[in-house]
């Protein structure tokens, strides 16, 4: 009698190849998982460094173009992106113009030595080579009085303000000029005239009284400016004593309005 051949080894074989079969399956899943993953996040970083980027306004500095607690999206393409953890800028499609707003990297803030650089948003008022000057509130750009337009409903301040941050500007202020001289101790509304070096700009807030701007820290580097905002995404008001302010205060007015 022929003896029965144990069926055994050949299942344990094939149980074994199965169970690989099924680890190689699992194993492949987990890494195209994780390809998937990678790939959306390095997409999103790719379109956040050279694209557009969200930006929120912290200050009251541009009102009323822009609200605290506006949420905004910013299209970096325009005046060139800038390359991460470079000093390297690319070409935009346009060049920054007079009475653009623009987001910028600020000139070193030193009375802010915990954020001495911060990223910010104003109107760009000076171009290279303008002559600037301020008398009595009133803007001055080559000799041409500017339209309050922007500036025109700025909460009212002190005129005569005095800060030891508007000192650099008696470096740099014209000491003869068809305009007059600059003044010996420039303030708030009576500064300049000064020239707007060549690469560089000249910015100010819409809210006059309550905007830290070049009369501060001076002039922009053409490097330094980041991009151009396109439009209102989000906005509510930060200031409301509503419960869960960020859902029940939110400016619907003020969703997709484009900023101008």
């Amino acid at each position: 009698m022929t003896a029965k051949k144990s069926s055994k080894p050949s299942n344990v074989v094939a149980q074994s190849r199965k169970k690989t079969r099924r680890g190689s399956v699992s194993g492949t899943a987990v890494w195209e998982n994780v390809k998937g993953i990678a790939g959306a996040i390095l997409l999103f970083f790719f379109i956040r460094a050279f694209f557009f980027e969200a930006y929120r306004i912290p200050s009251g500095s541009m009102i009323p173009s822009m609200l605290i607690g506006d949420w905004l999206f910013v299209n970096k393409l325009r005046f060139g992106p800038h390359v991460p953890f470079t000093s390297i800028n690319l070409p935009g499609y346009a060049e920054p113009a007079r009475y653009d707003i623009t987001v910028f990297v600020s000139p070193p803030q030193h009375d802010q030595p915990w954020d001495l650089t911060p990223t910010l948003v104003k109107r760009l008022v000076g171009m290279p080579g303008d002559t600037l000057h301020m008398r009595d509130a009133k803007l001055f750009v080559n000799g041409i009085e500017q339209r309050q337009g922007y500036g025109a409903t700025s909460e009212v301040g002190d005129p005569n303000e005095v800060s030891q941050l508007f000192d650099w500007q008696k470096d740099v202020g014209v000491k003869a000029s068809r305009f007059g001289p600059a003044p010996a101790q420039p303030t708030h509304d009576n500064w300049g005239p000064l020239v707007v070096p060549a690469g560089h700009y000249f910015m100010m807030g819409d809210n006059r009284y309550n905007s830290k701007d070049s009369r501060y820290w001076s002039f922009v580097p053409r490097e330094n400016i980041r991009g151009r905002p396109l439009f209102v995404y989000y906005s509510w008001d930060a200031e409301s004593d509503r419960p869960l302010a960020f859902l029940t205060a939110i400016r619907w007015g003020r969703l997709g309005h484009w900023i101008r």
